[in-house]
This record gives structure tokens, sequence and C-alpha cells, in this order.
């Protein structure tokens, strides 16, 4: 009897384990876990290998493979425990190195650990990997592997511990829903960074090639647009009325920010340009991230137009009158657009713009405050760690390919392959 009982004690702690899983919840995190990989593999190798020359595209998309695949093992040997193990308000703890308190029934709100664990990986791949734009045609391969892997640690892990982890961001009640924070200004800052430092491209900016395929951008910015679906509403964690409005808003800040771009181009050059277009709609997408869980449909039209108006001339500041060759822009759209938006959802949250209010005890002004206070201090980390890890790369190798690998292109010095043979 004594036996009996004990059974069925382990049977109801064991069904009860289990029944805090929702299904439907884990099924939609599961499938946006697969939408936000999508993002990196493809979507923004091609995004990024159709903007660069013929000669150098193969480089771009081993860049994205290789630090897709490292990103994958440095999670789970290291950074999610730095991100999402209790510690202090500045890091997490190590207690979960190589996950190894991760256990096969281990339940995070109505998901399996193992998923949400999973979900958040791919933020940390595709993180680092917008950041190769800022840097493409002239970064030393072993360069990238040993800065990028770096960087994800010193940079990356730390502050999603702050917005995400419970610490000092989450205490001041910032609100970032996907990753304004976490991953566009990060990879904004981080971009800029890198791209003074290691310098512009030959003949910058007077005699620069244009992008050798539109065609590979538009197919890699559609797959974006299709995985941002996964990566906004999918932050949800649920299958719900927020994952569902996430996705809305997301869409219309997408497209609004698409209209935008191609608008001023047409003003201003006579043409609409492919490459233009699908800019502004990765540009309405990075505005709207920070803020598409807690914002209504207005909302979404205003970050999609005001991200597409801020970003293009901030392209122009950064290239024209800055003069830094972030070769793709990954500060002006990304970086900018990630900050706009955790802003502007100091308001936009308000219910008078149909959202779903501000986080508790919060005014206008409080909120807005404390989102400046998250965007300062990302920035300020951001620019003082990526340069450690630039500097503690250079130790083990020069950050820059030799001027006669950047003319012949990094694709057969580096890889030994070509992405067109004409023969």
């Amino acid at each position: 009897m004594k036996f009996l009982l004990s059974f069925c004690f382990l049977f109801l702690i064991s069904n009860n384990a289990f029944a805090e899983v929702n299904s439907g919840d884990t099924a939609w995190t599961l499938t946006s876990t697969a939408l936000v990989l999508l993002m990196t593999l493809p979507g923004l190798a091609l995004f990024y290998a159709g903007l660069v020359q013929s000669k150098n595209a193969v480089s771009v998309l081993m860049h994205h493979f290789a630090i897709a695949c490292l990103a994958s093992v440095l999670w789970v040997v290291i950074c999610y425990s730095l991100a999402f193990s209790e510690g202090n308000d500045w890091i997490g703890g190590v207690s979960n190195i190589f996950l190894n308190n991760l256990q096969y029934e281990d339940v995070n709100g109505t998901i399996p650990e193992s998923t949400f664990i999973g979900f958040q990986m791919t933020f940390a791949i595709i993180t680092p990997a917008l950041m190769i734009g800022a840097f493409v045609e002239r970064m030393k391969f072993l360069a990238v592997i040993i800065f990028l892997s770096l960087w994800i640690i010193i940079v990356y892990a730390p502050v999603t511990h702050w917005v995400w982890g419970g610490g000092i961001l989450s205490k001041w009640s910032v609100l970032d829903f996907a990753g304004g924070l976490v991953v566009h200004a990060t990879a904004g800052v981080g971009a800029l960074v890198t791209a003074v430092v290691i310098g512009s491209r030959r003949k910058f900016p007077t005699s620069i090639n244009p992008p050798h395929s539109p065609v590979l951008t538009m197919v890699g910015a559609s797959m974006l647009w299709v995985g941002w679906f996964g990566f906004n509403g999918g932050s949800a964690l649920s299958a719900g009325t927020n994952a569902g409005m996430a996705i809305l808003v997301t869409h219309i800040s997408a497209a609004m920010g698409a209209i935008v771009w191609m608008v001023i181009e047409w003003i201003r050059f006579g043409k609409p340009s492919l490459v233009g277009i699908v800019t502004g709609m990765v540009a309405g997408l990075a505005t709207i991230t920070p803020a598409s869980g807690f914002i209504g449909v207005p909302g979404g039209l205003i970050l999609g137009l005001s991200g597409g108006i801020i970003c293009y001339f901030s392209v122009d500041l950064i290239r024209s009158t800055l003069k830094i060759d972030d070769s793709l822009d990954v500060f002006a759209v990304h970086g900018v657009g990630g900050i706009l938006g955790t802003l502007m959802v100091s308001f936009l949250a308000l219910e008078t713009f149909s959202g779903v209010g501000l986080a508790d005890n919060m005014s206008v002004k409080t909120q807005f405050l404390s989102q400046l206070f998250g965007v300062v201090l990302t920035v300020v980390w951001t620019l003082i760690f990526t340069y450690v890890a630039l500097k503690i790369t250079s130790l083990f190798t020069s950050l820059r390919v030799e001027e006669q690998e950047e003319i012949e292109g990094l694709d057969l010095r580096s890889h030994g392959e070509r992405a067109y043979y004409n023969d």
C-alpha cells in the first residue's frame, strides 16, 4: 500500500509538471524558433550577399553560416547561463554552463525550458550576424570568428540579462518586447565601432561598386519579413492575442517603412529602387521590434513612418557627413531604428494609441526616462566592450585582410570558392 501511495504521489507530481505545458504555446514557440533561424539562414545571409560585389558573396555567406554555428555552441556552453541564470543586476551566474541543470521535464511558463532555450538561441545567432554588414569585403575570416565569439559573451549575454533575465533594466521597468535594445541597439552600435576601428573600404566613399544582385537582396529581405513574425510574435511565448497583435503591427510597420523609403528615393532621385524599398522594410521592422507587444495599429503606422524617415536620413549622416564606412548601414537601420522604437514606446503604448498601457506605476515621463536610461546604458556598454573585443582579437590576428586580397575579393583568397562561374 505504501508503495502504491508513493507511486500515485510521484505520478501526480509528474502529471502536474507536464500539465503546465500548453501545447498551443509550445507549438507556436517552436514554429517561431524556426522562423527566427530562417531570418539568419538564409534570409540575412542572402540579403547581405546581394549587396556586396560578386567576388565577396561567398565570404558573406560563410560568415553567416559560421557565426550561426559558433553562437549556437556558445549559447549552450556559457551564454544562456550568463543571460538567464540567477546572478546579480549586471550578469547571470554560471550555474547553467553546458546546460548542466536542464532536465527533460523543466518548464518555463507554459512552454518547456528546452523550447525557451532554443528560441532565445536564435536571437543570439542573428544579433552578431547583423554586424557582419558593417565590415563586409575587408575583415579577415579568423578575426570575424574570434571577435564575434567574444562579443556574444561580453556584450550580448549581459544586455540580455539586464532586459529579459531580471537584471538592472528590468528593475527599471524598461520595455523591450523583442529586442530593440538587446538585438538592434547592440548590433548597430557594435557595427559602428567595428567600422571605425577597421577603416573604410578602398575608394570609399567616392567609388564604391553598386550591389551585385538586388534580386538576392530582395529574396533575403522577404525571408526576413516572414521570419520577423516569429521574432516579434514569438516573443509573446504564447499563442494568444499578444502574439496576434504583435504580428499585425510588425507587418504594418514593415510595409509603411518600405513605402516611405521608396517615396523619398523617388522624389530625390526620380527612380524608386528595389534595394531602397527592401531597406525601408527592414527599418520599419527594426523600429517596431521593441514596441511590438505593447502597441496597437496606430502605433505600428507611426513607427513605420518615423522609422522609414529617420533611418533614411541616418544613412546619409553616417555615410556622407561622418564618412564612416558602415558598409550595409547596420547602425543607421538597425541601431537607429531599435533605439527610436525603444524611446517611442513610452507614449505609443498608451491606450490613446490602442496600446496595452505602460509599465506598472509609470507615467509617460517616467517611462521615457527609464527607456532613455536603458538606451544610454546599452550604447555605452556596447561601445566599450566592442572595442575591447576588437583589441583582444587583434592580439591573435590582424583585423583586416591585405590590400591585394581586398582587390581580388575574399571569396577565392579566403575560401577557395566563387559564387559564380562563367564556364
